[in-house]
């Protein structure tokens, strides 16, 4: 029961992403979370104001049905294979944030003091949470696809403009871990 309920390596990670990208070649689709949400939104009918929602999203349905099997698999990851000890963070990781006023997440999947309904309420957590998602969603778009649409399917059908896009997130999310964030919690 340890295999199961215990951290996998890496390794099982890696080779079950790599069987579906050999799967989805197969079928000429291609692997990316936040296209899913123009198809929603043309679901939803955001095709009368917009021509870039007009698409049938009905040839969608494959990779909504991949959205929901992440959540349920997160679910159930989450809630029957998990020995409910939560997430392990290294304790230098943990040493930092508490200098920048971020808790440990303590069995959670995430810290508090930035994603709890108490910092959505007050104007600095609901302005972070706010401007990081349009920088997201702006950055998604942007981009051309979001990190797991360059960094899996893109990498992996060797296209450049995906290695570009990837390298660009890892110095972002450097840059924002190291310089940015430090400045928004600054506690001093």
């Amino acid at each position: 029961m340890e295999l199961i309920f215990g951290t996998w390596h890496w390794a099982i990670s890696g080779f079950l992403i790599g069987v579906t990208m050999l799967i989805l070649t197969y079928f000429g689709k291609s692997f990316g979370m936040s296209s899913n949400l123009r198809t929603m939104c043309s679901m939803a009918g955001a095709g009368k104001f917009s021509d870039f929602f007009k698409l049938d999203w009905r040839e969608q349905k494959w990779s909504l049905a991949l959205v929901l099997g992440a959540f349920v698999g997160g679910f159930i990851a989450f809630y029957f294979l998990s020995d409910g000890s939560g997430v392990n963070v290294n304790p230098e990781t943990i040493t930092q944030l508490q200098t920048l006023g971020i808790d440990a997440p303590n069995g959670k999947l995430v810290p508090d003091a930035i994603f709890s309904f108490e910092t959505l309420q007050s104007p600095k957590g609901f302005a972070i949470l706010l401007i990081g998602g349009l920088l997201i969603g702006f950055g998604t778009r942007y981009a051309g696809g979001c990190t797991s649409g360059h960094a899996i399917s893109g990498l992996s059908n060797l296209q450049l403009p995906s290695l570009v896009a990837v390298i660009g997130f890892f110095i972002g999310g450097l840059a924002m871990a190291h310089y940015i964030l430090p400045l928004i919690f600054k506690t001093a």
